[in-house]
């Protein structure tokens, strides 16, 4: 553990939840690839696309309308439904072969459990603070085990924009009653979790690397108040 910023006393801890609590990573392609195992079998014309074509699509629909990148399940049942038409079925099929498409991968999306080490490390520290999330991601926290853990999950979309945006930092803030400066944010994520809380005037805790990952990043604009190598040692807040 290194200390950049003293902290001050704080009341919330806040937690990025991909990378941060878990390793996404391996969930994320076992979920796309049980997203394109369902469209081969129930979208024969799909079988004509692999990864690289709708990863394709995806990218030049991003650059057209960028505000999708806040609202990943949105952009994910755009990338669908465009990609079915341009595979050649007509708009209604794609819009229902878009729909389903979205429900495989949330579904396979949160098909796992965070570690009991991770969940009995959260339950120590509720015992102290008020526990949130505040992640870019769509992971289903009821579904992974930490329902019971976390007063509520703020995800990005119906008009709040991914961190860096302060705006979900404002908004947990204001769920918890608490001045944003009694949060303490934890995440992965230098520039989406550190930037992010500091800027909107919350304490940070960097995870420096993230989860599952072996080489360390450097700071972007903020230096987070603390930096942990890993999650575990925030049993020292307890």
């Amino acid at each position: 553990m290194k200390i950049y910023i003293r902290p001050q006393p704080f009341e919330a801890i806040s937690f990025d939840l991909d990378d941060n609590l878990y390793d996404n990573r391996p969930i994320i392609i076992a979920a796309e690839k049980a997203l394109q195992q369902f469209l081969h079998q129930h979208y024969s014309k799909a079988t004509a696309w692999q990864f690289d074509d709708w990863r394709a699509l995806k990218s030049r629909m991003l650059s057209r309308s960028p505000e999708l990148r806040h609202d990943t399940c949105k952009a994910r049942l755009q990338m669908l439904e465009l990609g079915l038409i341009e595979l050649g079925y007509d708009t209604e099929t794609a819009k229902v072969g878009a729909k389903a498409g979205l429900e495989n991968f949330v579904l396979h999306r949160s098909n796992f459990k965070v570690s009991a080490e991770v969940l009995e490390l959260l339950a120590q520290l509720k015992q102290k603070y008020r526990l949130v999330g505040i992640t870019n991601g769509n992971v289903d926290y009821q579904r992974i085990g930490l329902g019971e853990l976390l007063e509520f999950v703020l995800h990005p979309g119906i008009g709040y924009p991914q961190k860096p945006a302060v705006d979900m930092f404002e908004l947990a803030a204001s769920k918890l009653a608490l001045p944003l400066d009694k949060i303490l944010h934890v995440g992965d994520s230098a520039k989406s979790d550190v930037d992010g809380a500091r800027g909107a005037g919350c304490q940070a805790v960097w995870l420096n690397p993230g989860f599952g990952v072996a080489q360390k990043s450097l700071p972007k604009q903020q230096l987070p108040h603390i930096e942990i190598s890993s999650i575990m040692q925030l049993r020292r807040l307890v």
